[in-house]
């Protein structure tokens, strides 16, 4: 079983970065297809990337296509989400979640493991 602590978040200006990271602990990290998440106030949790266990398949919402990009190392046991141009509408809590096997990575039900979340907040 396997334990996800994100970091990294933080306030940015709109046009600025972030890299979030999420260390994993306990279970076997490149058996896990990894994902990254968010929830802004009042809407529904929704897919922003996936990666697979060795990193040779990504996957990214339509609306972060070109700004965002997710990584892994699996030595180190984390998982990265390098968040660039970032705008106003990116305002959310980041969770990363984890799986052994996932037959929908869009699907937050199909991640069984999460961590708490971290806060990303860009100003305009």
């Amino acid at each position: 079983q396997v334990q996800l602590v994100e970091s990294g978040g933080g306030l940015v200006q709109a046009g600025g970065s972030l890299r979030l990271a999420c260390a994993a602990s306990g279970g076997t990290f490149n058996n896990y297809v990894m994902g990254w998440f968010r929830q802004a106030p009042g809407k529904e949790r929704e897919f922003v990337a996936s990666i697979s266990q060795l990193g040779l398949r990504t996957s990214y919402a339509d609306s972060v296509k070109g700004r965002f990009t997710i990584s892994r190392d699996n030595a180190k046991k984390t998982v990265y989400l390098q968040m660039n141009s970032l705008k106003p509408e990116d305002t959310a809590v980041y969770y990363c979640a984890g799986n052994t096997k996932i037959s929908n990575v869009y699907s937050a039900k199909d991640y069984g493991y999460w961590g708490q979340g971290t806060q990303v907040t860009v100003s305009s």
